[in-house]
């Protein structure tokens, strides 16, 4: 069960991650509510997963969904660019 809370909240940060960037193209309160939120859901589920893994592997899943999930978000929703430089 906390590996599935780790899991969700890599996923809770990839939805922040969409939030600052819809917050950057348009600043009102849905998408503060939805890089707020997502954001907090993340944090929450971490900490809670965090009671039976260790903080070092945590933050690495964790960390390693997000950035991955950003990317491929940032790629495919946002079109951003796909070069690698």
């Amino acid at each position: 069960m906390d590996w599935l809370m780790l899991i969700a909240a890599g996923l809770f940060e990839v939805v922040g991650v969409i939030g600052i960037k819809r917050v950057s193209v348009k600043n009102n309160w849905m998408n503060n509510i939805i890089m707020i939120g997502g954001f907090v859901m993340s944090f929450q589920l971490l900490v809670r997963a965090m009671e039976t893994i260790s903080l070092s592997t945590a933050y690495a899943v964790w960390t390693g969904i997000g950035t991955v999930g950003g990317a491929v978000v940032g790629m495919m929703i946002f079109k951003e660019s796909k070069n690698p430089l």
